[in-house]
């Protein structure tokens, strides 16, 4: 079987902590009876990376990424919104959190206090998708999965590392050239008040005409460095959706040459994913995708700059142009759409 017809079920499985391959691979070893499940037309689903502050703390919506499956099959499509995008939070019943105007991340935080001290983040996620789908029109996520990054990391580490593009210099903010943090400055020790508290030498991964083999935390750390790129948080969010197309062929490829890692690969998730998938189990969406046999995803950068009131940077808006993907999107045309438009597709 080639590359563009490997099941797709496999790649975003592994990709995204394996949304949809985990219970795949729990059925192959515990049959059970699951409800039936037909996908049936344009299929969204959204996928949400968490900073791991720990089970105390608000979890922030660090990685919002979309992935739009056409109706006739042809491609999958995959963008980002900015973390810091601004944006209207609608009022959540929930738990009572009120309609703000707030940074897009704040979503998930708001949305998962379900008591003192006490998160939960299939609960945030509730309120990340109402406001995901205020911004781009999407009424319902047919499905979705919160990954936390400590999971991410293991999940590349049990692969064995990944191989990527490295199509810019990148300097990282957070950790040294052996891969232990930097250390932090005299004065923003003890508490979380400095923009930016690190100093010392620092990790470079640098550009690279041919792809670079990288271990789970240099792949981590390279993917959420924003601070000294030209576009900032675009970039990264470019970076991210560069990770996600490297993984998925890579797992592709390991499955099909050994299927008994897979467990061990799984396993390393542990509690670090939560599978949100309405009505259905994360099993029925596992073998009801696996079957749709799509072709290797494209990825697509939404135009967008800076938001400043009154001389201070606020956080990031998207450009008219982002409104028009959205409405081919809805209008199950986003192929015809980037033919006009190649400018955003990586």
């Amino acid at each position: 079987m080639g590359s563009s017809t490997r099941p797709w079920w496999v790649r975003l499985g592994i990709v995204v902590g394996a949304l949809l391959l985990v219970p795949g691979t729990l059925a192959a070893a515990h049959p059970i009876r699951i409800s039936a499940l037909t996908i049936d037309g344009p299929v969204n689903l959204l996928l949400v990376g968490i900073d791991p502050r720990g089970s105390h703390l608000r979890p922030l919506a660090d990685t919002i990424m979309i992935a739009h499956i056409p109706r006739n099959r042809r491609g999958v499509y995959l963008f980002s919104l900015p973390r810091d995008l601004v944006v209207q939070i609608p009022a959540f019943p929930r738990n009572g959190s009120p309609t703000q105007r707030a940074k897009i991340n704040a979503a998930m935080a708001l949305g998962s206090q379900t008591g003192p001290n006490r998160y939960d983040a299939a609960q945030g996620f509730d309120l990340l998708s109402r406001t995901v789908g205020q911004v781009t029109g999407i009424r319902r996520f047919d499905a979705g999965a919160v990954l936390n990054f400590g999971g991410f990391q293991r999940l590349i580490t049990a692969m064995g590392g990944v191989t990527m593009v490295i199509d810019q210099d990148v300097v990282s903010e957070h950790r040294k050239p052996d891969g232990r943090p930097r250390d932090r400055r005299p004065e923003c020790r003890g508490h979380d008040n400095c923009p930016r508290p690190y100093t010392g030498v620092q990790k470079t991964y640098r550009k690279s005409p041919s792809p670079v083999r990288l271990t789970g935390w240099e792949a981590l750390d390279y993917v959420r460095q924003r601070y000294g790129l030209p576009r900032v948080d675009y970039d990264r969010q470019r970076h991210q959706r560069q990770l996600v197309r490297a993984l998925a062929g890579q797992a592709a490829r390991a499955v099909a040459a050994d299927p008994a890692k897979l467990p061990r690969v799984i396993g390393a998730l542990g509690d670090s994913l939560t599978f949100i998938g309405g009505p259905y189990s994360a099993l029925a969406w596992a073998t009801a995708v696996k079957n749709l046999r799509l072709t290797a995803p494209v990825s697509v950068t939404l135009p967008g700059r800076a938001y400043f009131e009154n001389g201070k940077y606020l956080g990031e808006q998207l450009e008219p142009g982002a409104r028009d993907f959205f409405a081919a999107v809805n209008g199950d045309r986003v192929a015809r759409f980037l033919v006009d438009h190649p400018r955003i597709v990586d």
